[in-house]
């Protein structure tokens, strides 16, 4: 499985390039955006939208169950707000913290960062043998240098934040300075070559300079910022928040399209040792994550009866019961047979648990902002907007609806089926 090179099974975040598309649910915006562009998420959603979302609530205390990158948090601290962040995705929750280091005096930063760059440059590699996704990802100069930065890394006897921040420099140009396929998506493509790469060096050179030109703006912008939280923890189990804390939610979980954000980051955690190959990702990630995808669920075979009874799922187990089935039935006559009927029921049973979280995490009439999209797996519609609405309302929200913004899989070409879908913000009220 190491060297598998994959294909997308559904789409996920592409956008339909329509002149009246809204993009807000998508990271597009951000990466014109000081802080929210160092690192581009592949779910993240508009920080624009975020920051004036809180300005019309006029919330305090502001928490993202899924936080991903940190849009909501780092608006909240512009906003001077109280803003905490749960992620259960140890890499992503450590690209977060990073990017919260905005606030860091970037002069140290940049004198940081040059001592690193230094003492990688002075290194010889004697080092021979590196894992195949990274052989397959780079030629023998750039792996070299590459690990001449991670090596020196290693030595570095910064301070905590300081280090942090240059192993974010460091992991935040692995894929620009690849020369095959690594865009950001969550399979890599060896077969595919780029025009262009930047050396290694100066693609850390231009980083380190990018991230404290941002520092220096946004800190004479907002020179009363709060600080926000962010905690390593399971959406379905945040014991870091307090009872009746969040006045708003704003988040975007998981979608039920058969991405695996595990192997999203598969080409990091290899570089820097965390796995040491896919079959590491489910013990390393994927169990500590909700269910999206089928090589989650594969596990679940054993319990798909527990979770189809479970009372947690009663205001839709009729429903779901029949998606189920029709997903059971269709897998058969497909050539992959993959697990989408326990991807389904897993994945909204782990989102009624979540909302059973929330509800106790949130004040009496507060405001849940869910960004969403539908799924057909197969072919079978799922109305993933409708359902995670009467799981909150069963937890005891008081009432949902939903604001579309834009459609997906309009356009039938390369499609794995022609089922129309959209997404848009799923609206909960407490």
């Amino acid at each position: 499985m190491e060297n598998e090179v994959h294909e997308p099974q559904l789409e996920l975040f592409e956008v339909e390039k329509t002149k009246k598309a809204n993009l807000t649910s998508t990271f597009a915006d951000n990466m014109k955006l000081p802080i929210h562009r160092w690192y581009r998420y592949t779910a993240g959603f508009s920080g624009t939208w975020v920051r004036k979302l809180i300005r019309e609530e006029g919330a305090y205390n502001i928490l993202d169950p899924f936080c991903g990158s940190g849009t909501v948090l780092l608006e909240g601290e512009f906003a001077g707000v109280n803003s905490i962040g749960i992620e259960a995705h140890p890499y992503i929750y450590r690209i977060a913290k990073a990017k919260l280091s905005w606030k860091i005096d970037p002069r140290d930063f940049k004198d940081s960062a040059k001592r690193l760059l230094i003492s990688a440059q002075k290194k010889k590699i004697d080092k021979t043998a590196y894992p195949k996704l990274i052989d397959k990802c780079y030629t023998k100069e750039i792996i070299e240098k590459l690990e001449a930065l991670k090596q020196a890394w290693f030595e570095s006897e910064d301070n905590v934040e300081l280090k942090e921040l240059n192993w974010f420099v460091v992991t935040s140009i692995l894929r620009t300075t690849s020369p095959v396929g690594t865009a950001q998506w969550q399979y890599i493509q060896p077969s595919k070559t780029k025009g262009k790469v930047i050396d290694v060096f100066q693609a850390f050179e231009n980083k380190v300079y990018e991230m404290a030109h941002d520092m220096r703006v946004m800190q004479r912008k907002y020179p009363n910022a709060s600080q926000s939280e962010v905690f390593l923890e399971d959406a379905r189990h945040m014991p870091s928040v307090p009872d009746n804390w969040a006045d708003i939610i704003i988040t975007s979980p998981p979608y039920a399209n058969n991405y695996d954000y595990a192997d999203a980051t598969r080409l990091e955690m290899t570089f820097w040792g965390d796995i040491e190959g896919w079959g590491d990702l489910h013990d390393k990630v994927r169990k500590y994550l909700v269910t999206a995808c089928t090589q989650h669920a594969i596990k679940l075979k054993s319990e798909s009866e527990k979770i189809l009874e479970s009372p947690l799922l009663a205001p839709i187990r009729d429903e779901i019961i029949n998606v189920y089935g029709k997903l059971a039935e269709t897998r058969l006559e497909r050539g992959g047979k993959k697990n989408y009927h326990l991807m389904i029921i897993a994945y909204f049973y782990d989102l009624a648990k979540v909302f059973n979280e929330l509800r106790r995490v949130t004040k009496n009439g507060c405001k849940v902002c869910f960004v969403v999209g539908d799924s057909a797996p197969y072919g079978v519609y799922v109305p993933v907007d409708k359902w995670l609405g009467e799981l909150a309302v069963y937890s005891g929200f008081y009432s949902y609806e939903f604001e579309k913004l834009r459609d997906r899989n309009i356009k039938w070409k390369n499609r794995k089926h022609r089922v129309p879908l959209h997404e848009g913000r799923l609206w909960i009220k407490g």
